[in-house]
């Protein structure tokens, strides 16, 4: 066995040692990495998890990559048609990556009830649409059935919905401006089949989700003419260097833009969360490593006559610092092992019960998302022993100040 190693153990368990004066001391240390680790954990979990969540709300509503006519047109409204007949439809096979595309066509139109009358886009959909995206923010009913023949089945926000006085069931017209401005508007009546919310203000109070016949239909297109493509990718993180390869494998005709850069508002929000990640490392890094250093003086200051004898037995100084980091090391991964179980027994309290709510205008979410990334929380921990156990050489460099003779004379 080790000889360090078996002294640094000896000294851990002995039982003088839980009485001694830097007992409190190391216990302290000991908490603040335990802390330390729980803040460190915490705000990567929480950070993470809410970037990610607004990123899936964002890709729900919009796709990743979002295909459209090279014109100036900048609103949401679908005004000039695009073919069906891509070389990128129905599958973008030149472009690794994707997982999905669909087609969609928007119209502006307002819903009249007996109550109230709101201003909406209708997002025409088809039987390509991804209801998977979408599924887990239906609240109360179902998705419109488009696979048969053309139905008014649509859904609505939970916003639109209540300002409305709408329920499931329901049934209440809208009025579609139609191509030019000209004349009487096209009316179509449509039954509400389920209720959406997304946290998004932008998205519930706009949105109305229908068959893309409809839109087809009031615009005088053909069946195989749509508005745009909204484009899924396998990996989110690939955004920007799949943006550019889509942009270069469609037509010189068609222009395609990221949600990046159609929202960069909020993607830019999302990126001060990595510094204020960074920051809570940094300085509980730092918090921990102060009191690990005084904890490793107290104990080299209370073992000066053990350093003494062994310098007196002819140990190095080296070999008597690895005693003391042993020790150290001990301290470090034990207030990591209670820091890690008590973040992760948190973050899972959170993930189930959803404990931690949020103000939805402010955030877009109205629980506090969590993501265990198990990568990162590796590597916080190992940072931190690493850290740690650096910066304590140089405390551990006054061991090479004592005497032998000097030590065995202290009391």
């Amino acid at each position: 066995m080790n000889l360090e190693y078996f002294i640094a153990k000896r000294l851990v368990s002995a039982k003088n040692h839980k009485s001694s004066i830097s007992a409190p001391i190391i216990k302290i240390a000991i908490v603040a990495i335990a802390i330390g680790i729980i803040m460190m954990v915490v705000a990567i979990a929480t950070g993470v998890g809410l970037q990610d969540k607004i990123r899936e709300k964002i890709s729900a509503f919009n796709g990743d990559i979002i295909i459209t006519n090279f014109d100036d047109n900048q609103s949401e409204v679908s005004v000039e048609p695009i073919s069906l007949k891509q070389d990128f439809y129905p599958k973008f096979k030149s472009v690794q990556g994707i997982s999905h595309i669909q087609a969609i066509a928007s119209k502006a139109g307002i819903i009249r009830t007996a109550q109230a009358f709101e201003g909406i886009i209708f997002k025409g959909v088809g039987k390509d649409y991804k209801w998977d995206a979408l599924q887990e923010y239906i609240i109360e009913g179902r998705i419109p059935n488009l696979k048969a023949s053309l139905n008014t089945e649509v859904i609505l926000s939970q916003h639109l919905v209540n300002k409305l006085n709408l329920k499931v069931g329901d049934k209440f017209n809208t009025f579609f401006m139609k191509q030019g401005g000209n004349g009487m508007p096209n009316l179509r009546r449509f039954e509400l089949v389920g209720i959406y919310t997304s946290g998004f203000q932008e998205f519930d109070a706009a949105y109305m989700i229908g068959d893309i016949r409809h839109v087809q239909r009031m615009n005088k297109w053909n069946q195989d003419q749509v508005g745009s493509f909204e484009v899924f990718l396998a990996d989110f993180n690939q955004m920007q260097q799949k943006g550019e390869e889509v942009y270069k494998a469609i037509p010189s005709t068609l222009n395609s833009i990221t949600i990046q850069e159609k929202y960069v508002n909020i993607f830019e929000w999302l990126k001060l969360f990595d510094v204020n990640i960074l920051v809570i490392i940094v300085i509980m890094i730092v918090v921990a490593t102060i009191n690990m250093v005084v904890a490793l003086l107290v104990l080299i200051l209370e073992r000066t006559q053990m350093v003494g004898m062994l310098k007196a037995l002819g140990a190095t100084n080296w070999s008597i610092r690895k005693i003391f980091l042993y020790n150290a090391a001990y301290l470090i991964i034990k207030g990591l092992f209670w820091g890690n179980l008590i973040s992760i027994t948190l973050l899972l309290i959170q993930k189930y019960f959803g404990v931690v709510t949020l103000r939805p205008e402010n955030y877009y979410v109205s629980v506090a998302p969590v993501t265990i990334d198990v990568p990162a929380i590796l590597i916080i921990n190992a940072g931190t022993v690493i850290v740690c156990l650096a910066l304590l050489l140089i405390p551990s460099y006054l061991i090479t100040k004592i005497s032998p003779v000097k030590a065995l004379r202290y009391e």
